[in-house]
């Protein structure tokens, strides 16, 4: 019988998990059950950092990002040692279930944690990345989607002054959606993206586009891992094919993970949060709350993790279309 709820949140920051941290607390409250937070992730619960949380505990956390029960990545939970361990807290805590918030690697972890231990698991896809099938957005991705842009508008006003071109180096992990929805939202002139082979084929459209507009500055986004070296290696290659070009390179780094959710990300995880103790107490176990068309849909964890969510053609056409 259902009677407590853990709940953790692991791997990267994204702003809106304190959002779904909330959401959960609260509507496991209103249903009579209680609610551990469990601190630092798959970490906290092999060391056994738990704490009740309280509708208090999680009053004016909405719109703070990061997460206020802390994060960490834990190799030991890899292991089988690491996972009783894990499984050890959880008896002795009295939790029966577990919302785990984060992206790839948590709903891995997850996943084999319920298979060994039979212990129902819920996720909660919380990553800037918005790499995970079976979601139309993940928490996190709309703030960070407008921290880049606000960069670019900034980043923009140099690159004219100076007639520079601009590479702007973005998160991702393995996906180019940040990166190719910021080069439409900021008006780049190209995004180089790891969907979209060969690479070189990609720089030389790139700064194609700029001459056709008879430009000597531009921005290009590239995502992190689109290319050994990221950013830097376009801007050498660029270098040496156009000596005429005058290359920067702008690394955002983790700037794109702070900041205050926006009322998308902070709307999304508040519904996702909710939707994960509903599904707990329907006898869901081991899949994502995600959502599809606006909808509220629960995909199992073996499909968002193993199947790769594809780019949007017409997101790239209508990118390339506007660099003309």
């Amino acid at each position: 019988m259902l009677k407590t709820i853990g709940v953790l949140t692991s791997g990267g920051d994204a702003p809106g998990m304190n959002a779904a941290v909330r959401a959960v607390v609260r509507a496991a409250i209103s249903q009579g059950l209680d609610v551990k937070a469990i601190y630092r992730g798959y970490k906290g619960l092999i060391d056994g950092e738990v704490k009740t949380f309280t509708s208090q505990d999680v009053s004016g956390i909405i719109q703070r990002g990061g997460t206020i029960i802390k994060s960490a990545r834990c190799m030991e939970f890899k292991t089988p040692e690491g996972r009783k361990q894990a499984y050890d807290t959880l008896l002795r805590e009295h939790i029966d279930a577990l919302v785990v918030i984060g992206g790839d690697g948590t709903f891995t972890g997850g996943r084999l944690f319920a298979q060994e231990y039979d212990v129902p698991v819920i996720g909660i896809p919380g990553t800037i990345d918005n790499d995970l099938w079976g979601t139309d957005a993940t928490i996190g991705y709309d703030t960070a989607l407008n921290t880049i842009m606000e960069c670019i508008d900034k980043l923009r006003d140099t690159a004219t002054s100076h007639e520079r071109v601009f590479l702007v180096e973005v998160m991702g992990r393995d996906a180019g959606f940040l990166t190719l929805n910021a080069a439409i939202a900021g008006g780049c002139e190209a995004a180089i993206i790891p969907e979209r082979k060969p690479i070189v084929e990609q720089i030389e459209e790139a700064i194609g586009s700029g001459r056709r507009k008879s430009k000597n500055s531009s921005i290009v986004l590239v995502q992190e891992h689109a290319i050994e070296g990221g950013a830097a290696t376009v801007a050498q290659m660029i270098e040496k094919v156009h000596p005429e070009y005058s290359t920067r390179v702008t690394v955002l780094g983790h700037l794109q993970r702070g900041g205050s959710p926006t009322a998308n990300d902070r709307i999304l995880a508040s519904r996702m949060g909710v939707a994960a103790v509903q599904a707990l107490i329907d006898g869901q176990r081991n899949v994502m709350v995600g959502i599809q068309n606006d909808d509220i849909v629960l995909v199992p964890l073996s499909k968002a993790i193993h199947q790769k969510k594809d780019i949007k053609e017409d997101s790239w056409q209508a990118m390339m279309v506007l660099s003309i």
